[in-house]
């Protein structure tokens, strides 16, 4: 279960020692990646000011709004910070409904015509109908929801991808997205809207039954409202996330955390910066270690790049020598925290075919570029993977190492699949990119776009050989996608298309490779706002994070429910979970946004009781 309250403290204790390992020779400000002035020094972490926003206030559309106003919301929606809350009629009450061992969501917002100095909330804990069990506060994940500098889509509307070194030539604004669990309080001009997060993870051992809290948010002056909270928790148990069948593989960055944390790399001061992000993703069910094994596999598409967590060394006599001294620093810590399903290992075929190592002879770092098909390729990486494959057997970790690529074509493939067997038949392999059919025996872990189809005899047949399945979405897709100005609904969405296409789960090749000031402007000179990470210094959660979690639930429950239906041979049952399964369409999200397709199969998921096939 998600100690909140200890995590609270670890973070504020690890932010705090970033902080003063920052010192004074940092007191400059911070500069974003359009060059813009943070106004602070640069990469807060405990506490932090937005920056200005560049949409100016209408106070027209405020004449109406009279005092301060305060109000559940939906999930749903990223409240602008300039414009009242949409909300014609006041929620003062919401009821949610969760299994035992699933994490439900509400968002409050609050506004007014005056400011609000030193905003603040608090949330009791929530007692039981019965008044014997309550959900204490260590269930309950609470913050604000705070604003970064987001742009859009690429103006033909068709996806995120491409060059953005101009951030005038896209639309700007501040966006609602990072969960702020660190601030205590807030300071509001009149004339803005704030919200606030609630996450209750219900405990797997709650008694079944209605529970009720009260939200309470005050300001300098004194009390500003109340909300009440119910939730009814069902007598059905979702698994603990280790224990999910849902394979999320989102590529880590330790190096972004080191250079935002300003501490030495593979450090123990940068093993405990890293911990509260990496237990965020086993916390969703993160099952995947990413490694990169050599210099830049990416070619440094993003702001930190990777370098290598293996030494490459050769010798004065020519021959090569390999050090796995990061690489295991790395893979321990990680299964240590509870990742243990599968290391991926980048990349034998990266984006700039040229790989770096240290020459003894001359003493010095140098680069060879070749390409699969060469002597020189097949002699370094043959040597490579033999080397590899004996460290990994003394590890224990051969059987769930893959050596890894994304996007490479079908012929460079078959030409590096042949040196990988021919250095060890049994490496397992995996690929991220295009849909090549000839290729998917050789494929222990496959991953093609959302957009792109698999034949159904092909996932029988991975399904029947024990591989692992799955789709990705990129900047290429313009939704549903994970976009700082996405629909939040939308990374909801992944779990539910996985569910409905049979699929064993979903990818996103950055969890945390930040711009430079992540909290503040996620844009990027690449990609569109928010393509490169999910989560925020500081340990901090998202608006996506939290719908992909959601997503992955639903994914989950459905499993469930399936094989119950299967073993019970309620056919019925097993129908309805189809058709409600067939409204998951990317395509008609152009008329039918995700949040209304979600919100319908999720009421009708949620009548499925513990004995629905009765």
């Amino acid at each position: 279960m998600y100690m909140f309250r200890y995590r609270k403290l670890v973070c504020a204790s690890l932010l705090l020692l970033g902080i003063a390992q920052m010192g004074e020779a940092q007191s400059e400000l911070g500069l974003t990646h359009s060059g813009q002035s943070t106004g602070q020094p640069p990469f807060p972490l405990l506490t932090y000011y937005e920056l200005p926003n560049p949409t100016p206030t209408d106070t027209n559309e405020w004449r109406s709004v009279k005092g301060v106003k305060l109000s559940w919301g939906s999930t749903d929606i990223r409240y602008s910070k300039e414009k009242p809350a949409p909300i014609d009629r006041l929620q003062k009450q919401i009821a949610l409904t969760a299994w035992r061992g699933e994490r439900v969501l509400a968002q409050w917002v609050v506004w007014g015509d005056r400011p609000l100095s030193s905003l603040a909330y608090t949330v009791s804990d929530l007692v039981h109908s019965a008044q014997k069990d309550t959900i204490k506060e260590d269930a309950l994940l609470t913050g604000f929801v705070r604003y970064v500098m987001t742009d859009e889509l690429n103006k033909d509307g068709k996806g995120g991808c491409g060059s953005r070194p101009d951030a005038t030539a896209f639309d700007s604004t501040l966006v609602a997205d990072p969960i702020d669990h660190l601030a205590r309080e807030l300071s509001l001009d009149r004339h803005t809207t704030q919200a606030g997060w609630v996450r209750v993870w219900v405990p797997q051992d709650a008694r079944p039954g209605t529970y009720q809290g009260i939200l309470t948010v005050c300001d300098a002056s004194g009390e500003v409202g109340t909300l009440s909270l119910k939730l009814r928790v069902k007598d059905r148990i979702l698994p603990s996330p280790t224990e999910w069948a849902f394979h999320l593989d989102l590529w880590q960055n330790p190096f972004a955390i080191a250079r935002y944390h300003q501490v030495k790399p593979w450090s123990d001061e940068h093993l405990a910066c890293m911990r509260p992000y990496m237990e965020l993703y086993r916390d969703a069910g993160g099952k995947v270690i990413t490694t990169s094994i050599m210099h830049k596999p990416w070619n440094g598409q993003t702001y930190d790049y990777f370098e290598t967590m293996v030494t490459w060394i050769k010798k004065a006599d020519g021959s090569w020598s390999f050090d796995y001294t990061v690489f295991d620093r790395w893979v321990e810590f990680m299964m240590g925290l509870g990742i243990t399903k599968e290391i991926n290992c980048y990349s034998m075929v990266p984006w700039r075919l040229s790989f770096q190592y240290f020459d003894q002879a001359t003493n010095s770092l140098q680069e060879i570029r070749t390409e699969p098909g060469e002597a020189a390729y097949e002699e370094m990486w043959g040597a490579l993977l033999r080397s590899f494959a004996d460290h990994l057997i003394e590890k224990g970790w051969f059987g769930i190492t893959h050596i890894s690529m994304d996007e490479r074509p079908a012929e460079v493939m078959q030409k590096t699949l042949e040196i990988i067997r021919n250095a060890h038949p049994d490496f397992k392999v995996s690929l991220a990119g295009a849909l090549h059919e000839d290729l998917s025996d050789d494929l222990d872990d496959y991953c093609i776009p959302l957009r792109i189809k698999y034949p159904e005899e092909m996932k029988e047949s991975r399904k029947a050989k024990g591989q692992t399945t799955t789709f990705y979405t990129s900047c290429e897709e313009p939704y549903p996608n994970t976009f700082t100005f996405s629909p939040p609904a939308e990374s909801a969405w992944f779990g539910w298309s996985a569910a409905k296409e049979g699929l064993d789960g979903y990818l996103r090749w950055a969890y945390n490779s930040w711009v430079i000031e992540p909290l503040l402007d996620s844009r990027f000179y690449t990609w569109a706002a928010g393509d490169t990470y999910l989560v925020y210094p500081g340990a901090r959660t998202s608006l996506r994070f939290e719908h992909l979690i959601s997503g992955i639930q639903a994914y989950e429950k459905i499993r469930i429910l399936r094989e119950e239906y299967i073993r019970t041979k309620n056919y019925r049952s097993l129908k309805k979970l189809d058709k409600l399964l067939s409204t998951f369409d990317e395509t008609t999200m152009e008329h039918t946004p995700a949040s209304e397709t979600i919100n319908r199969a999720n009421r009708i998921l949620n009548q499925y009781g513990p004995m629905s096939h009765r």
